[in-house]
């Protein structure tokens, strides 16, 4: 049990690394298009192609991660003796902590 639990946290954690790049583009969408919408940030200055050309970047980059991330996971999940409730959620914290680590930082 110990063997695919490590194997897990460690696949996470190094998914994690390039994971970083689905969730900087998320956030430079958001912070650029509806919360800037909403009034809540101000647009990037220089930003004036538009969103349509952002989301053609960002949906297949998040796509091809999250696919990459679920087929690199279910087969430690099907080995590993955790529920699915348990193990799912902590598999996402896990990929996000590199994202937080950097966020912390810079």
């Amino acid at each position: 049990m110990w063997k695919w639990s490590l194997t897990s946290v460690a696949l996470n954690l190094l998914l994690g690394i390039p994971g970083v790049v689905p969730v900087w583009l998320m956030w430079y969408f958001a912070v650029n298009g509806p919360l800037a919408d909403l009034g809540w940030t101000r647009r990037e200055p220089t930003e004036n192609d538009g969103m349509l050309l952002w989301l053609v970047i960002i949906v297949p980059v998040v796509a091809g991660f999250g696919l990459l991330w679920w087929l690199a996971n279910y087969p430690v999940w099907r080995r590993i003796p955790l529920d699915s409730r348990l193990y799912w959620p902590a598999s996402v914290l896990l990929t996000l902590a590199p994202a937080f680590v950097l966020m912390g930082v810079l």
